[in-house]
Order: structure tokens, then sequence, then C-alpha cells
């Protein structure tokens, strides 16, 4: 016979599982297009190729292609602004949640 406290831990929680998926609902990400000059600083000499390093793909879709190749892109040496790049259209996006916070900021 198990004692009932360790039975009571390997019991299921339902109100956690609640709470996650009434998380995603507050979570939800909103997407702007931005113009990439305020996020890419591409200096005096537009031929010179951006060497930009992404932080993987994220979950959402491209609002404008609808696919699913979003990339994240954090500050570095000619990034001025963390945002999201589509590497199917070529678009950058800002992304906040609802209420207006940011998402892309630590």
């Amino acid at each position: 016979m198990t004692p009932p406290a360790l039975e009571s831990r390997f019991q299921p929680q339902p109100q956690h599982a609640n709470r996650r998926r009434t998380g995603l609902v507050q979570h939800a990400l909103v997407l702007d297009e931005m113009d990439p000059a305020l996020a890419i600083d591409r200096g005096d000499d537009d031929s010179v190729p951006l060497e930009l390093l992404t932080f993987g793909g994220v979950r959402e879709l491209c609002p404008e292609c609808k696919t699913p190749s979003l990339k994240l892109v954090l500050r570095q040496k000619t990034v001025r602004l963390a945002h999201l790049f589509c590497a199917d259209c070529g678009r950058c996006f800002d992304a906040h949640y609802s209420n207006g916070v940011s998402a892309l900021t630590i």
C-alpha cells in the first residue's frame, strides 16, 4: 500500500493543466510589420551583405506570406532592435503581447 502523501504527489493536477491552457490564450503574440531600416543598421554601403545571426524559428506564422519562416534576430553589431525576420518574404516584425508589452525584451 502506498502512503497517502506519495499518492497525492503523483495524482494529476487538473488545475495546472487548465492554467497552461488558458495561459496560451493570454500570451498570444501580436506581430506588427516594421521598416527594416529601423531594426538593422546597414551602414553607408548597401552592396555589402549583412551578417546576421538568427536564434531559431518561432511557432508563429508570418502574417504576410502565412509560412512558418519567422526567425528570431536579437540585438548584435548591426541590429538595433530585436525582431522577427521572415526568411521567405524578407519582412521584419515586432512582437508584443495584446497588453502592449514587448515579447522580445529580456
